[in-house]
């Protein structure tokens, strides 16, 4: 038997197989995506399983994109008996809002409540919910499980969630939440395990195309960077970060409506907005123009500025932790962190830090550094199977 982990994008689909072992999960034995499931795409089917990679472009229909694609997904998982079979499927949702602080089996009711949520997190939670409402369609038979990028976050103290706004707006559910719990559950489990300091005081960075801090003592998460949306806080791939409202009204004032400024804010901001280049790290780095080099020194910038406000708020620090798809593979972005964490006792190994490529938990502090500095590829997918196998 086997769990099956997703994470349901506007035209991308991801997913992970994950096999219990004595009721224990299981790292995943196949993983893989499709492609194109925006109205009028071309789906592609692209599957990785025991160390093969397979790629099927799927037949155009009138069936919705998603639903013919899960139709197709199922028949693949079905068509091998080497494949473990399905008991459940765990959905990444991203906001559970106040009613949700644990991932919960879902019903009608329950998708409706999230529904309510979609406006504050509009790239992603109307996506994630047409996911589940896919795969109850395509797999009516098995328990969907929804497990929430807030729930990590449930530890938060009212000191740090709360917004100065009038009490009643707090009441309605205006005050921080904070993000990429499942990243950071994860991350947090891995350190546990590896680290005797990781009770202490541990800052976790995952930086990617949506990037954000988190500040945990005694494992448990105290403090975020991300807040009532996922748009706080760092700057991101398309996302502003932290902006001053006094921006939005100015605009406002100059005849920018609603959808406008969401369009600025989540598409058009970040990493591309700056560099008009790219979202992508990457490509950024082998652009070289003095604009790719701004959006660069800018995005590392208000990681070390956020991280000084971590670092505050616990008191010092024990341990530095990266992940995402930055935080794993960019060698140079952790190189400048550390020297510019120096004054905390940081020291990160050179030869360390270029060997960190993402394939594996590494440490990659020196010896005479009074921080440790890991290194954990996230695994998403893994624990939202746990928490999956937890409720059934």
């Amino acid at each position: 038997m086997a769990i099956l982990s997703v994470n349901a994008g506007s035209s991308t689909l991801k997913f992970s197989l994950h096999p219990l072992q004595d009721a224990q999960v299981q790292a995943s034995v196949l993983t893989g995506s499709i492609q194109g499931l925006e109205p009028g795409g071309a789906p592609v089917l692209d599957w990785t399983f025991q160390g093969r990679a397979h790629s099927r472009q799927l037949p155009i229909t009138e069936l919705d994109p998603f639903d013919h694609a899960l139709q197709r997904l199922g028949h693949l998982l079905a068509s091998d008996p080497a494949i473990p079979v399905i008991e459940a499927i765990a959905h990444r949702v991203v906001h559970g809002g106040q009613d949700f602080s644990a991932s919960v089996l879902v019903t009608d009711a329950i998708l409706s409540q999230l529904t309510d949520l979609s406006s504050l997190a509009p790239l992603h939670q109307p996506q994630n919910l047409k996911g589940i409402r896919a795969f109850q369609k395509a797999f009516p038979s098995l328990p969907q499980v929804a497990c929430f990028d807030t729930a990590f976050h449930a530890t938060l103290p009212e000191v740090d969630y709360t917004f100065a706004l009038p009490q009643a707006l707090t009441r309605q559910g205006v005050r921080r939440y904070g993000f990429h719990g499942l990243s950071y559950q994860y991350v947090m489990g891995v350190l546990l395990e590896r680290s005797e300091l990781a009770r202490g005081r541990v800052l976790m960075a995952h930086l990617g195309n949506g990037a954000s801090l988190c500040a945990a003592q005694n494992g448990l998460s105290c403090s975020t960077s991300m807040g009532f949306s996922a748009l706080d806080g760092l700057m991101m791939g398309t996302r502003t970060g932290s902006i001053d409202p006094g921006v939005l009204l100015y605009l406002m004032e100059q005849g920018w409506d609603h959808d406008r400024l969401e369009t600025l804010l989540y598409k058009q901001s970040g990493l591309l907005g700056v560099s008009g280049v790219s979202a992508d790290m990457r490509r950024l780095r082998a652009d070289g123009s003095a604009a790719a080099k701004a959006a660069i020194d800018l995005f590392t910038y208000r990681v070390v500025r956020e991280s000084g406000a971590m670092v505050a708020c616990l008191g010092g620090l024990d341990v530095l932790a990266f992940s995402g798809g930055i935080g794993e593979h960019d060698t140079e972005l952790r190189a400048q962190m550390g020297l510019r964490l120096a004054w905390l006792g940081v020291v990160i190994d050179p030869q360390l830090n270029s060997q960190a490529t993402g394939n594996e938990v590494l440490a990659i502090h020196a010896p005479e550094s009074r921080v440790q500095v890991w290194v954990v590829p996230t695994d998403e997918g893994l624990v939202a199977a746990r928490e999956a196998v937890r409720l059934i």
